[in-house]
């Protein structure tokens, strides 16, 4: 019985064994969408991170603004030792006890204000997250198109290498039976050498993409790191477009950046009213309760306690008269800030036009390009086709086979990189406006 539970359990452990080997595997081909991408890049991204901690940061410092507003109140205690030489048994200890209070009844409206200013900060500090978000997800989004892009290429030049091995099989069935000549099969071969060399870039192009995507990632391992690869048809590529101008304003009222100039702009104006409030008086109101005891008094600790206490309450006015310059500094320092912080609108509103029209511009063109590019490769199908059965029958050089062979990979060519131009610049564009990607 023994032998046979020990079996069992050995069994039962193996199985374990393999399914967790299994599960492993499993997450390591894991396939990477766009989507899971974002999700992922939006919890490590090391910049999120930080953006992150700059607006907790920010809400921290409109808590203490807030906190101005309350009274402050300390303990204090203190011992001391007095020893007179010159006289035996003068020694004594003393102590002090007490409480003080204070709290700022006007300061210039500098309180009110402060919280304002730090609350626009806070917002601010929640845009720059948006922002900062935003520019992460438009990054990846590239890379990602990029790394389909060059996986398209690598299918294409695969396509193209599998066509010159072909050729050349039958150009040298051709040589043996004399159709063609030895110069015209070299150049069958350096063909099938060129579209190998550039099937070897396209590899090397989808590695950096993946390293890329890795380092958006923050992925450090060296896993087996797949990508999902989504259908990218022409219904993505001729999208209709809005005109410009609706573009243009509905990314200016929906971009966090711009949103987070304006209230840096907005935090601008209650900076200056801070400044002009230091040429008013401040109203201070104080309070305070103490007591103490001696070991050279006749009375009880708890009697010196109670016969010493005292209390005080009073108001401190503090007026500015001659401040060395410093509240009227104050004021045209943020004045020269306001009007900094207007200009820093307007130049981030004229970068985003800037942006917004050459996206524009590339989404329209590499709309045209790709129904150019799909006529042409139409074309050159058919043509290709023609220009191989007339090199069988004799009728059309190598050189007029291969020429037309390039000329039909090269349309193959325009019509991807039109594709994927198109794609990029309409979904970057749906980005800036506040969309979804519809790319998953």
């Amino acid at each position: 019985m023994k032998v046979v539970f020990s079996m069992k359990k050995l069994f039962f452990l193996l199985g374990l064994l393999l399914l967790s080997l299994q599960m492993q595997a499993e997450d390591s081909s894991k396939a990477w969408t766009l989507t899971s991408c974002i999700e992922y890049a939006l919890e490590n991204n090391i910049d999120i991170r930080k953006s992150r901690l700059n607006l907790e940061s920010a809400e921290l410092s409109t808590q203490y603004a807030r906190a101005q507003l309350y009274p402050n109140l300390s303990a204090n205690i203190s011992q001391g030792f007095t020893n007179n030489a010159f006289v035996k048994g003068s020694s004594a200890y003393t102590g002090s006890y007490g409480l003080s209070a204070s709290m700022n009844l006007y300061r210039g409206g500098i309180n009110w204000n402060n919280i304002r200013q730090q609350q626009l900060y806070e917002q601010s500090g929640a845009y720059n997250l948006e922002a900062a978000e935003l520019d992460l997800k438009m990054s990846l989004f590239q890379v990602y198109m990029q790394l389909l892009y060059s996986a398209e290429a690598v299918d294409l030049y695969e396509s193209m290498v599998a066509m010159s091995e072909y050729q050349c099989d039958r150009g040298e069935r051709m040589l043996e039976a004399g159709s063609i000549s030895k110069a015209d099969y070299a150049q069958l071969e350096s063909q099938l050498a060129s579209d190998k060399y550039q099937l070897v870039m396209a590899n090397n192009s989808l590695r950096t993409m993946k390293m890329e995507l890795r380092q958006l990632l923050e992925i450090t391992g060296f896993d087996d790191f797949n990508v999902a690869t989504p259908e990218v048809d022409e219904v993505l590529v001729l999208r209709p477009l809005d005109d410009f101008q609706s573009i243009y304003y509905v990314a200016l009222n929906s971009l966090p950046d711009i949103k987070a100039c304006r209230a840096d702009s907005m935090a601008t104006a209650y900076e200056l009213k801070k400044a002009r409030g230091g040429y008013f008086p401040t109203i201070t109101l104080n309070a305070d309760v103490a007591t103490g005891h001696n070991t050279a008094s006749d009375y009880s600790f708890g009697d010196q306690l109670k016969y010493g206490l005292n209390e005080g309450v009073g108001l401190t006015i503090s007026i500015p008269i001659l401040t060395n310059r410093e509240n009227k500094n104050a004021v045209e320092q943020a004045k020269i800030e306001q009007r900094n912080a207007v200009l820093t609108i307007a130049d981030t509103e004229k970068t985003l036009r800037t942006e917004l029209e050459t996206l524009y511009n590339n989404a329209v063109a590499a709309q045209s390009q790709y129904i150019a590019a799909k006529e042409q490769l139409k074309s050159l199908e058919i043509s290709l086709e023609l220009i191989e059965q007339q090199y069988e029958l004799g009728l059309k050089n190598t050189l007029e086979l291969l020429t037309e062979k390039n000329n039909y990979l090269q349309a193959q060519q325009n019509l991807l990189e039109a594709k994927y131009d198109g794609v990029i610049n309409v979904e970057l564009l749906n980005l800036y406006q506040g969309k979804d990607l519809e790319i998953k």
